[in-house]
Parts: C-alpha cells; sequence; structure tokens
C-alpha cells in the first residue's frame, strides 16, 4: 500500500562525520518506505558527487551547498515525500536558514547525532579524521573546523550510548508523534 501525504515533511540529521548520521537515515528510510511512504535519502557523499558537485568546505562554501539542499529537500516535501537529510552541516546560522527555507512549505525536524569527536576518530569509516590529523585534509569539522551542536533539537540521539536500532526507533517515534503511520 503507498501512503500518499499530501505534504511531507523534512528531517535533518546533523552531526560530527561518522557520528552515525546516515546509517540511522538510511534505516528510517527503509522502515518509512516498507510502512509505504514516498521517501527521499540525501547525504552528503551522494549530493557533492551530483547536485552539489564541486562543492569545497570552507564556511561560505559549506553555506552555498546546504542552501542548494535545503531547496531540493523543500521541493520533495512539498510533493508529499518524507526526506531525510543526512549532513555534518556544523553551523547554527546555517542550520537556521535550512529551517527557513524548508518551514515555509513544509515541516521540519533536526535530529542531533551526538557522538564525540574521540569516538568519530576512532570509527574513522572514510579515513577523513587519520588525513586530517596528518594535515592533507583543511577545514575538517571536529579537527580544525568547529561543529556546533543545536541548542533545541527536535531529538537528540547519542550513538555512543545506544544501539543503531534503539536510534532509528527514537527517529520512527518522533515521526509517529508528527502523524505518520508506521
Amino acid at each position: 500500500m503507498v501512503r500518499c501525504l499530501d505534504k511531507g515533511l523534512v528531517v535533518w540529521f546533523t552531526g560530527l562525520p561518522g557520528s552515525g548520521k546516515t546509517t540511522i537515515a538510511s534505516r528510517a528510510a527503509e522502515r518509512l518506505r516498507e510502512a509505504g511512504y514516498r521517501v527521499e535519502l540525501i547525504d552528503g557523499d551522494w549530493a557533492r558527487k551530483t547536485i552539489s558537485l564541486g562543492a569545497g568546505y570552507t564556511r561560505e562554501e559549506r553555506r552555498v551547498h546546504l542552501h542548494r539542499i535545503a531547496w531540493v529537500a523543500r521541493l520533495l516535501a512539498r510533493n508529499g515525500v518524507v526526506v531525510l537529510c543526512s549532513f555534518v552541516s556544523p553551523y547554527r546560522d546555517v542550520r537556521r536558514m535550512i529551517r527557513g527555507i524548508v518551514e515555509e512549505e513544509a515541516p521540519f525536524l533536526e535530529v542531533y547525532v551526538k557522538c564525540s569527536v574521540e569516538e568519530a576518530i576512532r570509527r574513522d569509516p572514510k579515513g577523513l579524521y587519520a588525513r586530517a590529523l596528518r594535515g592533507e585534509i583543511k577545514h575538517m569539522t571536529g579537527i580544525d573546523d568547529p561543529y556546533e551542536p543545536p541548542e533545541n533539537p527536535d531529538l537528540v540521539v547519542d550513538t555512543e550510548q545506544d544501539p543503531v536500532d534503539v536510534n532509528v526507533e527514537k527517529v520512527l517515534e518522533l515521526l509517529r508523534s508528527r502523524g505518520l503511520e508506521i
């Protein structure tokens, strides 16, 4: 059964690189699709290879990149799609901009994927922290560029304290509280 929403929504996962954003978002997307919803998962790696080709990592380059993503998410959501966005999005002011763009036409939920930089360095799934610590990468969030945790997210999931399945269930519960039947 396909569930057609009149208006979708955007769930924005933010956190350090390697915190588990895309893993949680991917599993939540699977569950939502199983429940019949139209879902799009947009993550940083995919976006930088497609709609934001050539985007850099300075503060301004990140702002422009995430501005594009916010508009894509808004367009999808206003057409009934549940949009799960997985981006480091390290700056509070940029996340406020994203929220403002989306909320003109669709609900926006911010999920903070909490993980210490020490744990993210230990995980380092792409080897980015190791490269940044050797000086091979500049503007690495958590190393030589700040991450500003959300001050009032809709949900905090702690990937050091809870396993993936528990955190996915927390996200789904948030969506249930907003009227989705999962």
